[in-house]
Order: structure tokens, then C-alpha cells, then sequence
């Protein structure tokens, strides 16, 4: 669509004569002989350019030019003139529109300019991409916390997936963070506007399940009064997810994946087939596709949902992220409850990481509210500790946290820092350079 054109002209011989020209220099060409038909039906972030004769009747070429650039004031116009108008088409230029041609111009001038306008925008919405990307990276780091190789990547898969329009699987421990993840794939792609609907397939008695997955229609069992619109109908537009989707019931996995299939259903009680269009994304724990094979899962709504696969990782093997993500949850904490939020100390930050975390994020969240709480933390038995890591592993995110807990504690502040660390300047240096800490990073 980057060589798309839009022609606004009231003349038809104009307009069929450029339609023509363009067409056969391999545009996309849409034609309008009224400017309200233009905006009624102009695409939302249209790619290409608009041309546009300036005298027409009911809304003349340089009030279409101003309703254009309220709504994109980076989209190229070029004007249509008659001699007499050419003073008035300058002026135009002044105010915004990209040209203007007068008439009659040659087809090799007209294609020649819309070409230089179609290069323009093309410059212009790739960086308004960049800027887009850059600043979802910005929140996305906001959201999914920590500096760990798996976290990075993870986010980088996240907003790749969150702009394409597949289902998604999240893989993770209970406590691993599903739900964000799947909020992230939603808010930070095209149907953010649209609904978020989070369901636990786990948390539904099975006669139930089917009316509130579906809706229902007055009377279409005991107990039905009046008509209920179901999840996947409310989401139209948006995402469902579907949490332990292993809990679904059979009957039921039958009648998603002929939503998935043909984008209808139908309500209980009901024969009208309704249109949704919607994006599913499920959470599990174990393998959908195992579970198939072990006649626990239908396979070909297994398939169906796996077109991509997101696996999170456990908060044990991201050892390098407990201190920020406790230091996060333990100030929210204490902002919430009126309190000043303890330093993590040495002795706290060593106490957390050997420590195995079977809860994951959600179990490290509810330390952090003790430790606003001013309530001691819970020492991990010799059974729950790490298991897996080796000891210089372990003494290399161990330093890592010793470091990044130091540089918040005294916000970037070197000098400080090597005091308490008592380091040499060279030593701290190249531990910070190890583990891609940078002292920007404290700065408040």
C-alpha cells in the first residue's frame, strides 16, 4: 500500500483520465468525485497520498486540506488548480499541503511528483514506526521487570507476537507472571482498544462452563432468565485468555476450536450464528500437545492454539532479577500501606536467592509485603534450596545483586559505592561492565 493514491476530483473525465495514467504506472488508486465520500471512507493511518481538485461543490479542495491534516498532519496533499487559483494554492502549500499542479499538467509530471510525495511518506511512517517501537520497549521494560538474558528475550518475543495476529500458548510455573505476559501480547499490539478477557478454565464447574464461555439465551436451561452474552462474544474484536486451558472440558474444547475455525458461534439455546473476531491466548503448565497424546486434549485444538509458543521462565533461573523485582514490590507495598520501604540489606538479598521459589513472582511479591510490613522474611529450609545452579553460578549473581543493590541504595553514587564495597575503582568498573551495569541506570 505505499504506492497507494487517493483522487478527489467532481470532474469524471479528470478523474477517469488519472485513474487510468496511474493504474498503469502500477498505483493503488481509489477515486472520489465528492470530498465528504473521501473522508467518510479515508483508512485509518492511510500509507499514500491524496490528490485533490481545489473548486468542487460542498466541501472545496482546501477544506478537505484542513480536516486531512487534523486528522494526519503528515499526510501529503497535492492540490489541483485552475490558472486563476494559483495564488490561493501557494497559500495552501504555506499552511500544509505538500503541492500543486496546474491544470493541464502531463501525466510524466503528475506521476513524478506523487512519487517524490509517496517517498516522503514512506520516510515518515517508518520513523513514526522506530518511535513506536522505541517507546513500547520503554513500557514493555516498565511491565515485565528484570535484566536477565531469559527477561530480555522474552520481551523482545513479546512485542514481536504482540503485533501479529496468531494465537499464542504462555508455558510457565503457577506464579511465573501468565497473565501479564498475555496482557503485554494485548496492550502493546493492534487490539489494545479493544476487550481483555481473562478466564481460569480451572475455576468453572464443567455445567457451567459452556454458558459462560458461549452466553446463553432466555429459558435455554433452568435457571436461564433473560439473555447473558458470553466471554468469547464479549471480547469481539479483542483477546481471551483462557488460563489452565488443560481444565477444559472436552465438549467444550470441541465448540472453541470450531470458533477458532470459523469465526462464529452460536449462544446457548440459540441457532443464529454470530461473527467475533478475536485473538486467543492460553496458559498451561504442561505440554498441550502431550496431554493430547495422552487423550487428556483434543490435537487439532492443540494445534490450533500453538501457532506460537511462549515459555516463562521460573523465578530460580533469573536468580540475577530478585533484588530488582523485590526492591519494586516492596516499595509498592510500602506506598501502598503509608510506610517507608526498608533497604534490601546483604544479609536479606543472600537470604532471597537461596531461596528456591516454588511460587515464583507471586510468592517473591508476597516477601516484599512482609518486608514493608516490617515482618521478618521466612528462612528457606535446606531442602528448598537451589537446586541445579553451581556454586560460581551462584557467587556470580550473588555479586550481581551485591552490586546493583549498592548502586540503588546510594543512586549511582560511585564513590559511595567503593566505599561500602570497598573496591578498587578498576575492579568495580569491570564488574559493572560484566554485568551490563550502568550507573545511568540509578540515577533518581
Amino acid at each position: 500500500m505505499l504506492n497507494a493514491v487517493i483522487v478527489v476530483d467532481d470532474e469524471a473525465p479528470i478523474r477517469q483520465a488519472v485513474e487510468q495514467w496511474l493504474t498503469l504506472s502500477g498505483f493503488e488508486v481509489q477515486v472520489f468525485a465528492r470530498a465528504e465520500e473521501c473522508l467518510a471512507q479515508l483508512p485509518e493511518h492511510f500509507p499514500g497520498v491524496v490528490l485533490t481538485d481545489v473548486r468542487m461543490p460542498g466541501m472545496c479542495g482546501l477544506e478537505l486540506l484542513s480536516r486531512l491534516q487534523g486528522m494526519d498532519p503528515d499526510l501529503p496533499v497535492i492540490l489541483l488548480t485552475g490558472h486563476g487559483d494559483v495564488p490561493m494554492a501557494v497559500e495552501a502549500m504555506r499552511e500544509g499541503a505538500y503541492d500543486f499542479l496546474e491544470k493541464p499538467f502531463s501525466p510524466e509530471t503528475l506521476i513524478s511528483n506523487l512519487r517524490r510525495a509517496l517517498e516522503k511518506r514512506q520516510l515518515v511512517l517508518e520513523n513514526r514506526r522506530l518511535h513506536e517501537q522505541a517507546d513500547a520497549r520503554t513500557r514493555l521494560d516498565a511491565t515485565l521487570l528484570g535484566e536477565s538474558p531469559s527477561l530480555q528475550t522474552l520481551r523482545r518475543q513479546v512485542l514481536e507476537l504482540a503485533q501479529l495476529p496468531v494465537n499464542v500458548i504462555i508455558r510457565g510455573e503457577t506464579g511465573s507472571g501468565k497473565e501479564l505476559v498475555a496482557r503485554c501480547l494485548h496492550d502493546f499490539g493492534p487490539r489494545a482498544g479493544k476487550p481483555f478477557v481473562a478466564l481460569n478454565c480451572a475455576a468453572i464447574p464443567e455445567h457451567l462452563f459452556e454458558a459462560e464461555l458461549f452466553g446463553h439465551e432466555s429459558g435455554a436451561f433452568t435457571g436461564a432468565q433473560g439473555k447473558r452474552i458470553g466471554k468469547l462474544e464479549y471480547a469481539d474484536g479483542g483477546t481471551v485468555f483462557l488460563d489452565e486451558i488443560e481444565s477444559m472440558p472436552m465438549a467444550q474444547q470441541v465448540k472453541l476450536l470450531r470458533v477458532l475455525q470459523d469465526k462464529r458461534l452460536e449462544r446457548l439455546g440459540s441457532n443464529q450464528s454470530i461473527d467475533v473476531n478475536l485473538r486467543i491466548i492460553a496458559a498451561t503448565k504442561p505440554d498441550l500437545l502431550e496431554e493430547a497424546r495422552a487423550g487428556r486434549f483434543r490435537e487439532d485444538l492443540a494445534y490450533r492454539l500453538n501457532v506460537a509458543e511462549l515459555r516463562l521462565p521460573p523465578l530460580r533461573e533469573r536468580l540475577e532479577d530478585i533484588a530488582q523485582l523485590f526492591s519494586h514490590f516492596a516499595r509498592a507495598a510500602a506506598e501502598r500501606m503509608g510506610r517507608e520501604s526498608p533497604a534490601l540489606s546483604a544479609a536479606r538479598l543472600s537470604q532471597l536467592l537461596s531461596h528456591d521459589w516454588p511460587g515464583n513472582v507471586r510468592e517473591l511479591a508476597n516477601a516484599s509485603e512482609r518486608q514493608a510490613l516490617g515482618l521478618e522474611l521466612t528462612s528457606p529450609q535446606p531442602d528448598t534450596q537451589l537446586q541445579g545452579h553451581s556454586l560460581a553460578a551462584r557467587q556470580e549473581a550473588f555479586e550481581a545483586q551485591c552490586l546493583r543493590a549498592s548502586l540503588a541504595r546510594h543512586k549511582g553514587d560511585i564513590k559511595a559505592v567503593l566505599n561500602e564495597l570497598q573496591l578498587p575503582r578498576r575492579t568495580l568498573n569491570e564488574k559493572m561492565q560484566r554485568h551490563a551495569l550502568v550507573r545511568e541506570m540509578f540515577l533518581s
